[in-house]
Formats: structure tokens, sequence, C-alpha cells
């Protein structure tokens, strides 16, 4: 399970009470892993620490022997007013790269419309309908963005090209890339912990949004085990 930062990885870590946490050293990456749990990555902030740092997990993991079988990009995200309101938690059902691509006299060029690359991984439907069902969450496109949106005008473009959008933040596609190239399924969770849009420090709930995510992952924790142990990849 990959994370931004240490916080939201400790509030992860928070939903399996009574169980030993522990860091493991591996090549390139320092999980903590739960016993009889997740490991928890604090993968770093954006899309393309997220994707070194998952894949390097990833990789030493399978040449350990010790090979995972569901990744999982969690945090706390901004969410769009007021499909997703603050405290509230989101599953994805598409992780979309929002501003990978060109910008054109026409607009913005996905880049996919380049000819190369892809924008949007798709997490298993089944197991993003159980995990949402599960945890109460509501359940949309996550999207990742590499400078987070700081206006009302920039917050209805993206919502006006990506409807079903229901937050954004800055890893789920850099873990989702990094879950691809090992054949791997992603989710991602997020607890909204402010409104996409104008920059109003005052409003964040970030406190609020790690305790949604400690209860939220509380609740999907057994669909999360049940889905790595019967190997539904």
């Amino acid at each position: 399970m990959a994370t931004a930062v240490p916080a939201e990885r400790d509030a992860v870590a928070e939903a399996f009470p009574g169980r030993t946490v522990r860091e493991v050293r591996l090549p390139g990456a320092a999980p903590h892993r739960v016993t009889d749990g997740p490991d928890l990555l604090a993968a770093g902030v954006g899309p393309a620490l997220a994707a070194a740092s998952t894949a390097a997990a990833l990789t030493a993991a399978a040449l350990g022997g010790r090979p995972y079988r569901l990744v999982v990009s969690a945090g706390i995200a901004g969410g769009f007013a007021p499909h997703a309101p603050l405290g509230s938690l989101v599953v994805a059902d598409e992780i979309t790269a929002a501003d990978l691509g060109a910008e054109t006299a026409d607009g913005f060029l996905p880049v996919t419309g380049l000819g190369f690359g892809t924008v949007t991984h798709r997490p298993p439907a089944a197991l993003a309908r159980e995990a949402a069902a599960a945890a109460g969450a509501l359940t949309g496109t996550v999207l990742t963005v590499s400078t987070v949106t700081g206006t009302a005008t920039r917050a209805g473009v993206l919502r006006a090209r990506h409807p079903r959008a229901l937050a954004e933040a800055m890893e789920g596609f850099g873990v989702a890339e990094a879950a691809a190239a090992h054949g791997l399924p992603v989710l991602e969770v997020r607890a909204v912990s402010n409104p996409v849009g104008p920059r109003d420090r005052a409003a964040w709930r970030i406190a609020d949004a790690l305790t949604a995510l400690t209860e939220g992952f509380g609740k999907l924790a057994p669909v999360l085990e049940s889905w790595n142990r019967h190997d539904h990849c």
C-alpha cells in the first residue's frame, strides 16, 4: 500500500490495532510491515516519485520471493464539491492523469491523443465495488495532477473534462503505472480533506480526513485481505 507521506501511512496503520508494525529494508524502499497485514510505503509526493518508489518496492519484493498481489494508493485528497464533501471517502473506479498531454490552440490534448501512452488505469470493477460498499465510500474517477488546483476556473475545467471526477491527488496514476508494469491490479482510496479550487488553508480538515482514512481502512481491510488471499489478479 502506497501513500505520499508518513502521516497518511500511519493513519492507515492505525486501522490494524493490536498488530505489530515494523520497518522492512528493501533495495530502494523501506515499507512498514503490519503483522498479518499489508506493507505500507510512504512513497513520496507526486506521480514520478510515487511511481519510482512503488516500482522499487514491487521489484525488490518479487526478487526476494515475496511478491505482492495487489497495490493500493491511499491518502487524503481534494474533493470536487458538492459531489465529494469534506471527510468523505472515495474509491476510484478510474485513476486518471489529468494533466498528462499537450496544450493546443483547441484546448488540452491527452497523451493518448498524441498517439502513445495511457492516461487511465481501471481497478478491478468487483474490487472497487466491494471496497466502496464495505467502507461506505463514494465511487468515481480520482484525478492525478502534478500541479494541485488552486483556482475555481481550473477546478471547473477539470470537472468539465472529467465529469465523473470526485477527487484530485498527486500519486495515484504513478502508483498505478508501477502496478501495471508488474501486471498487478491497483486500487485508489482517498479521504477528502479540502475542496478542489481556491487554496484556503483555514478550510482544510486534514486531521478529519486522516481519521476518515483510518476508519475507512478498518472497514475495507477484510475486503483487501480476501482479495489478496484468493489471488483475483
